[in-house]
């Protein structure tokens, strides 16, 4: 069984040093960015990995029976997107758009260094996606993600007109495909996605657990409790979705 991982970043900070740059070549596209944390980014970040009940538990969601191959090629580079997300300091979350077996665009997780609250893997993916065939319609193609997407993703990706959304991890605290709710299974909507999740979970939930777990460990251990405090006067939360 796998381990639920949330779906969070760490807060805005001023001294965030960016640079976003959008890369369109014929028919495929990919969002690249690079952000530095500060210290305080970073001791954040570990009092959500210390505090939050989630991690570790066992996942309420039945395995899926058996991947097809053509799902863990795509799903795997979307982890190689998350990996970009880690090196820039975001936090692990990656998303492929194919549309047959070419791949249309690919996107990473970036909304510290983008100062962009908008800018997860997905809407990277799909705004990418969309520059590169010239058209805000994507009918017919398919969204790969490492982590189950939330409200405002689950609503771009319909607009989109999305065909298929294959994720890995479960997003336990902002999940808009079962885990929280589930978005895409109002039959009201004028269009409907189908959705796979779980794919690849183990290994995607664990490249987000290794991120927070070292962001913990790099955290002065007499600040925990403190930001904790702090954030509980606040109300500030680290939840991205």
């Amino acid at each position: 069984m796998s381990e639920p991982l949330a779906h969070a970043a760490l807060p805005d900070s001023d001294s965030v040093e960016s640079r976003d740059v959008l890369n369109v070549q014929g028919s495929q596209a990919s969002i690249s960015g690079v952000a530095e944390l500060t210290a305080a980014d970073a001791s954040a970040a570990g009092a959500f990995a210390s505090s939050d009940p989630t991690l570790g538990e066992p996942s309420i969601f039945p395995a899926v029976p058996e991947v097809p191959e053509r799902d863990r090629r795509f799903m795997a580079l979307a982890q190689a997107a998350a990996e970009e997300a880690r090196a820039a300091g975001e936090v692990p979350v990656g998303a492929v758009l194919v549309r047959g077996d070419e791949v249309i665009a690919t996107g990473f997780n970036h909304p510290i260094g983008g100062h962009d609250p908008s800018a997860h893997a997905e809407m990277a993916a799909l705004r990418a996606a969309a520059q590169a065939v010239e058209n805000y319609r994507l009918p017919g193609c398919e969204l790969y993600v490492t982590l189950e997407p939330c409200l405002m993703c689950a609503g771009a990706i319909m607009h989109a007109r999305i065909a298929r959304v294959v994720f890995g991890a479960r997003d336990p605290k902002t999940g808009a495909c079962g885990s929280v709710v589930d978005a895409f299974a109002n039959p009201q909507l004028n269009h409907h996605t189908t959705v796979i999740g779980g794919v690849l979970e183990n290994e995607c939930g664990a490249a987000l657990k290794s991120f927070f777990c070292r962001a913990a460990a790099r955290e002065p251990r007499s600040t925990r409790g403190g930001t904790r405090r702090r954030r509980q006067r606040t109300g500030q939360r680290t939840g991205s979705g």
